[in-house]
């Protein structure tokens, strides 16, 4: 049978469909930019004087509000209405910007920024900055703007995501996805052609404040994060700051002032970009009261003072070849301003034995990405152009009775992506419960990171583990979590999309990370004894009840040897053997077979009570 299309009288067809325009924008701390596609190439959108960047700063005056270059003129002059790098504080929680004197809380509890113009959010900030690239856009494109792919951090969590998506919205752009940074690199370099071969690749992307390194598999047309990783105190910022105490060092001076420091830190970045290209530099300094007329650096003496910060990202990199389960790569991508340094490309090439792709500008290659990422999301598709997965960095699951995590979705795991796992009550009568959703990789409650919490009531009152209850998660593709909770009887349900109070930067889930490594054996044994406990109390609990409905069962005996066996269990319950308290609780369990056997018999004799046999006969027939 062949398939017919139906369209409506007069609606172009699919061949002559016009041609959508959507937008690529790299929402960076810094700097932001924005780019389109337009079939052909990409185009990074500049800027009246030529500028691509335009600068994530917003100013916020009594009777104006200024976006980027001129917002920068500001920042001296009036910085508690000049609001930089909000980016950082999205979906953040205020205590973990306590330093920062000028922010605050709404009424509502929200961070804010209080200026001239009034309290303004984080999303407010971003949103007046992805507004400004949005009329960019309209200024140099023909037609309607259909949407934007707006790229994230690969570790920003749920809250962070959804306040990304929420200040795109209030700037009135159609989200059509949110798409990790270093993804978003490799799709620029045009490594998503290679539809039909299957090749594994890293992002490395080095920025001027963080680290982020990613492991992405190509296969039939998707490219899937395998695992990421990185740091986020680490970037071109502390390569800056290595220069400038190397010189305050050489010049003597250990309590420099702050604008001998600023200025320093300014001729360090000079430096370090220069060297990209020179062997020497030297600046004259007779209009900086620094004590000497001219400041030197060579290229050797760069590469030794960032030695070891360039051996951190690298070992990030190891980290992350490890946790996606592979040995080398195919390629590696060089993302960020920092890696046109040539010391950071060599050190690059001899862990991944092979020179990495650094053909485009590092700054631009994510706007670059996502902008023909967009082009294919609103319909522009051509035939072998990818789809993107990405990976969760954090497992995520629920508690269960004893205070342990049952994982419901592991870490690394492919978005989109839904899991559902059937749970039962815990106790006799119960008719409602709590779904505490967790993330992390340890194994007890206290260990890892709560996200929500719901209540599921409804549930039939029925005996311990009668009930049968399905928890799914499912994460979007712009990793949004939703947690779902049914009662299969009733049909009784309960869900809640995940909006934590604030998110998880690299660095903590590092460290999340490394304690599920450093305390597994701890975490493993932890586990057992809680479980074994579980068991054996369940076990009490269920035995003693028996006996005070159907003591009647039991000898003056068997009473005694019952409650013997069940004390000696009790004893074992206070030590921290899970396998001695196993032990007994299958001891005790095969102690009260004969009793659960005769308890058996007595249900079956009450259940026929004044049933003939003439009546079981019809109903077997």
């Amino acid at each position: 049978m062949v398939l017919l299309q139906i369209s409506e009288p007069g609606e172009p067809t699919s061949a002559h469909r016009p041609r959508q325009i959507a937008l690529g924008i790299d929402l960076g701390t810094t700097n932001s930019l924005v780019a389109h596609f337009d079939g052909d190439e990409v185009c990074v959108l500049r800027d009246e004087a030529g500028r691509a960047a335009l600068p994530s700063v917003v100013y916020f005056g009594a009777d104006k509000t200024l976006v980027g270059h001129g917002a920068e003129a500001f920042s001296l002059t009036e910085p508690a209405n000049t609001v930089a790098s909000a980016k950082r504080l999205l979906g953040r929680a205020r205590e973990e910007f306590s330093d920062d004197p000028y922010v605050t809380l709404t009424d509502e509890g929200a961070l804010a920024y209080a200026t001239a113009a009034g309290e303004k959010t984080p999303v407010e900030v971003s949103s007046a900055i992805l507004n400004a690239l949005r009329c960019r856009a309209a200024q140099k494109l023909d037609g309607a703007i259909a949407g934007a792919v707006i790229t994230v951090p690969a570790y920003f969590d749920d809250a962070q995501r959804q306040a990304t998506r929420q200040a795109a919205e209030l700037a009135g752009i159609k989200v059509l996805r949110l798409l990790n940074e270093p993804t978003a690199a490799a799709v620029a370099y045009g490594l998503d052609a290679d539809a039909e071969e299957t090749s594994l690749l890293a992002v490395y992307d080095l920025g001027g404040g963080t680290f982020d390194i990613s492991i992405l598999r190509m296969r039939e047309g998707l490219f899937e994060v395998l695992a990421t990783g990185g740091d986020s105190a680490l970037g071109g910022d502390d390569f800056d700051r290595a220069i400038t105490d190397y010189w305050l060092a050489e010049l003597g001076l250990s309590e420099p002032t702050a604008v001998q420091r600023r200025s320093l830190l300014e001729l360090a970045r000079r430096a370090k970009e220069t060297l990209s290209v020179e062997q020497v530099v030297t600046f004259d300094t007779r209009a900086l009261d620094i004590a000497s007329d001219e400041l030197n650096l060579s290229r050797q003496t760069l590469e030794e003072l960032v030695a070891n910060l360039i051996d951190r990202t690298l070992a990030a990199c190891r980290v992350a070849l490890a946790d996606a389960g592979v040995a080398r790569v195919d390629r590696v991508v060089l993302v960020g301003g920092s890696t046109r340094m040539p010391g950071v490309r060599t050190a690059v090439a001899a862990c991944f034995d092979q020179e990495p792709l650094c053909t485009l500008d590092p700054d631009l290659v994510v706007a670059m990405g996502a902008a023909k990422q967009a082009d294919i999301l609103v319909g522009n598709r051509g035939d072998g152009e990818a789809l993107l997965l990405d990976v969760i960095p954090l497992s995520l699951g629920l508690e269960t009775f004893g205070g342990l995590v049952e994982k419901i979705i592991e870490r690394n795991s492919t978005i989109p992506v839904a899991r559902a796992q059937e749970f039962t009550t815990a106790r006799d009568g119960q008719t409602g419960l709590v779904v505490h959703v967790l993330q992390g990789e340890r194994e007890r409650v206290e260990d890892c990171r709560s996200l929500a919490r719901f209540e599921l009531t409804g549930i039939p009152p029925m005996v311990a583990g009668a009930a049968r209850i399905e928890v799914t998660f499912r994460v979007d593709a712009d990793g949004i979590l939703e947690v779902s909770a049914v009662e299969q009887l009733t049909g009784a349900r309960s869900d809640v999309v995940v909006k934590p109070a604030f998110g998880l930067d690299e660095t903590q889930i590092t460290q999340m990370l490394k304690a599920s490594y450093e305390f597994a054996a701890e975490d493993m044994i932890a586990r057992q004894l809680t479980e074994a406990r579980v068991e054996a109390e369940a076990l009490l609990a269920g035995l003693e009840a028996a006996m005070r409905q159907d003591a009647d069962l039991l000898s003056a005996e068997e009473t005694q040897q019952l409650e013997n066996d069940m004390r000696a269990l009790e004893e074992v319950l206070a030590g921290d053997d899970p396998q001695t308290i196993r032990e007994q609780t299958e001891s005790l369990g095969r102690a009260s077979e004969d009793f659960a056997a005769r308890r058996m018999d007595r249900s079956i004799q009450r259940a026929l009570t004044g049933v003939s046999v003439n009546a079981l006969d019809a109903d077997q027939s």
